[in-house]
């Protein structure tokens, strides 16, 4: 069984803003199913496609497969079958050993940038960058598929 262990976080965006970062990706996703026990993603970057699987999250786990597809199959799939999507920019950012994905959204959620880590085990321990702030793993509203439907424009 494929399992993801994630743990999300809001950034300090001054510091965000005034750290040396490498180039991000753009990524382009959207939803073939969301629903609250189970979400079926299409992603696709400038030269690779993904079609992700995942099951309802508890705690910051939950079953997660993900399968590389052609990129212009990806493409396809969201014009043609995504109900919500997105788009962001991501940058991957080692830190104490830990690689962190930073995502900054574009278009409706613009404003809001989201880091993220992968652990082994939910009780991992791990080293914070200055740059994050608070914790929002168990906050459904910043799932990628809740964004998609409910965008931060509309929080603010």
């Amino acid at each position: 069984m494929g399992k993801e262990i994630e743990r999300k976080f809001l950034i300090d965006q001054q510091k965000w803003n005034n750290l040396s970062k490498p180039e991000g990706k753009l990524f382009r996703q959207g939803y073939l199913l969301s629903d609250k026990d189970k979400t079926v993603r299409v992603r696709a970057t400038e030269t690779k496609g993904f079609l992700t699987i995942k099951g309802q999250t508890i705690g910051a786990t939950r079953m997660e497969y993900e399968y590389e597809i052609p990129v212009a199959e990806a493409i396809e799939l969201l014009d043609n079958f995504s109900l919500s999507e997105l788009s962001k920019t991501r940058y991957e950012i080692s830190f104490s050993g830990k690689l962190w994905e930073v995502d900054v959204f574009l278009g409706d959620n613009k404003g809001l940038i989201v880091a993220e880590i992968e652990l082994e085990s939910e009780d991992e321990t791990f080293d914070l960058p200055d740059w994050v702030s608070k914790e929002v793993t168990e906050e459904e509203k910043y799932y990628n598929s809740n964004l998609t439907v409910t965008p931060f424009k509309d929080w603010i």
